[in-house]
């Protein structure tokens, strides 16, 4: 595609290739999307400063400047600064002045948005088998180049629009790639807003970026970009030969109100658990910087009446013991009461099948929200009835069978496990009495990552888990009795040393989309809890998580990064999301 535009009295022209208005699909197989009225804006006023020595000297464009930076914003520019590899919260406070409001061409933006793309597993297959025979395609990533923003000066972004960059796989000579494949890790991180960015793979060496912030979090930011994993090595039965592992971009930018708005944040309904994937981001409306750990490995850092801020979410922020943070997506969050959870679950019964993680979460959702802290732990395999303390009519009924191992002692099978006789049997009995659970969350990932030795035989495993749910269900509609609600629960970005290890993040994200897809065909699930999402912006490090868990128990001992305690309210998050998937109209 050929672009000519006029800056500043030039005319420019560029090539731009690897562009079409459908775009492409990132490197775990989900496909963007804008508002359909968004336009193909290019940056204003393209003019960047070199500071390196005084004094600062303008690099105009000329005639023969290419690639020059496309985005969807009506008005970015780059400005020169020090520090900028600096995290947030480092950059100078003449940073953090309030930047003037700039005219903008549209006032109604969209949140950024993401799909799975249909038939993922063929065109993943497809592209996993991309034969090589170039040097372009033989070759492996070392790093990238972003053109007009390589030289790490503070850039300028309007709050609420989406901003989307292209960058340019490299060798390590420098020379482009031509094939694609390789696992970006993102962060946009702020004092009060931590996000995933939005990765998008165009399958010949080059990539874009996607990045959007809330005009109520203005400020300066930190935008890291790591290369974890080159051409779906990460997909590979021993990835901790491949991982990669660095920071190949690290920027400061500023995000300036503008005229821009986004629609407000809905709490979520039952319809909005339709979504198979999320673009979440977490926020923060409150701070102790005088928290400490209690004796019991808590941190009640906000009073437990601490209020929400709409739109983030609904109801008091401080019961999730996270400081101030809470995530959101597509929709906000009800955060339950010991009240308003048991009377949602009065006379229900959960049923659960997946990996440990489970575990944690009813735990959590048994201690911290349903105020029955007497419950230290619960097993891999139960089927029990709890009471409200406070008034014992209300009762729930959850079961949780883990599925790491038809033997609940062992562990790395996954979805194979549904090859022994007696572990089918034993999920069909709690399917073939009168009365049935009314809500299914289930969960596979964690050990199928050690288990199966390539993408192709997972595929396998899931449509043999697919098909065999899908006999279940249609057994219960056969009796005549309504079909439950089913949701599957993605696996969690595993964290710090775990991400190069055989559940790591680039597998497990793939993972899940393979199988939401099989489910979604033999139509066994009505919806997603993207707990992937969830976690992502928090598995760089192990502060909360073990490696693989997210809701272990909280406790003032030595943890794994050798701090004593750890932050336990991710996982808490995700019993809030439950109970509002569980309880929304």
């Amino acid at each position: 595609m050929v672009v000519v535009w006029t800056v500043d009295g030039f005319t420019v022209r560029s090539v731009v290739e690897a562009w079409s208005w459908r775009y492409g699909q990132d490197s775990f197989s989900l496909s963007s999307h804008f508002p359909p009225n968004s336009t193909l804006s290019l940056h204003q006023n393209l003019t960047f400063s070199d500071c390196s020595s005084p004094p600062c000297s303008p690099l105009s464009l000329d005639q023969n400047q290419t690639n020059v930076n496309i985005t969807f914003s009506e008005f970015s520019e780059t400005v020169s600064a020090e520090n900028s590899s600096s995290s947030s919260s480092g950059v100078s406070d003449e940073l953090d002045k309030k930047t003037p409001v700039k005219p903008e061409l549209r006032g109604l933006s969209t949140w950024l948005s993401s799909d799975l793309e249909p038939n993922l597993t063929s065109s993943l297959l497809a592209r996993w088998l991309a034969p090589g025979g170039e040097p372009c395609k033989d070759s492996k990533t070392d790093r990238i180049s972003m053109p007009g923003l390589d030289d790490g000066k503070l850039i300028e972004l309007s709050a609420a629009e989406v901003h989307e960059f292209f960058f340019q796989a490299l060798d390590e000579s420098g020379k482009p790639r031509c094939l694609g494949g390789d696992y970006f890790e993102t962060d946009l991180s702020g004092d009060s807003w931590k996000s995933r960015p939005l990765v998008k793979d165009f399958s010949n060496g080059s990539y874009s970026i996607s990045l959007q912030v809330h005009p109520d979090f203005v400020g300066v930011y930190n935008l890291t970009v790591i290369l974890l994993y080159r051409h779906f090595e990460g997909l590979k039965f021993t990835p901790w030969r491949f991982v990669h592992d660095r920071v190949v971009w690290s920027v400061a930018i500023r995000f300036y109100s503008s005229i821009a708005q986004l629609p407000k944040l809905e709490t979520c309904k039952a319809s909005d658990f339709g979504k198979d994937v999320w673009c979440g981001r977490w926020t923060r409306h409150g701070k102790n910087d005088d928290c400490k750990i209690g004796n019991d490995g808590r941190y009640r850092c906000l009073a437990p009446d601490f209020p929400c801020k709409e739109p983030w979410c609904d109801g008091s922020l401080g019961v999730l013991e996270s400081n101030g943070w809470v995530y959101s997506t597509h929709c906000s969050f009800k955060m339950y009461s010991a009240e308003s959870a048991w009377k949602c679950l009065k006379n229900r019964w959960i049923f659960f099948w997946g990996d440990s993680n489970h575990v944690d979460t009813i735990r959590n959702m048994l201690n911290f929200v349903l105020d029955l802290p007497e419950i230290h732990s619960v097993p891999r395999r139960f089927d029990m009835n709890f009471s409200n303390p406070n008034d014992p009519s209300q009762t729930v009924r959850i079961t949780s069978i883990f599925n790491g191992h038809w033997n609940e002692t062992q562990n790395y099978l996954g979805l194979d496990s549904l090859r022994d006789e007696g572990f089918q049997n034993l999920l069909k009995k709690y399917f073939s009495e009168g009365t049935i659970p009314d809500t299914v969350i289930m969960n596979s990932g964690l050990h199928d990552g050690v288990h199966w030795r390539n993408i192709r035989a997972f595929s396998v495993g899931a449509d043999y888990a697919a098909s065999f749910w899908r006999g279940v269900m249609l057994s219960v509609k056969q009796r005549g009795l309504a079909w439950p609600r089913v949701f599957y629960r993605s696996t969690v970005a595993t964290g710090g040393y775990a991400r190069s290890l055989a559940f790591n993040p680039y597998k497990m994200e793939v993972f899940n989309g393979v199988l939401i897809e099989k489910l979604k065909k033999a139509g066994v699930i009505n919806g997603v809890i993207d707990d992937f999402d969830m976690t992502f912006p928090w598995h760089f490090d192990n502060r909360c998580n073990d490696g693989v868990h997210y809701g272990r128990a909280p406790a003032k001992m030595k943890w794994r990064d050798g701090k004593i305690g750890h932050q336990y309210f991710v996982d808490l998050m995700l019993a809030h999301v439950l109970l509002n998937a569980l309880c929304a109209s």
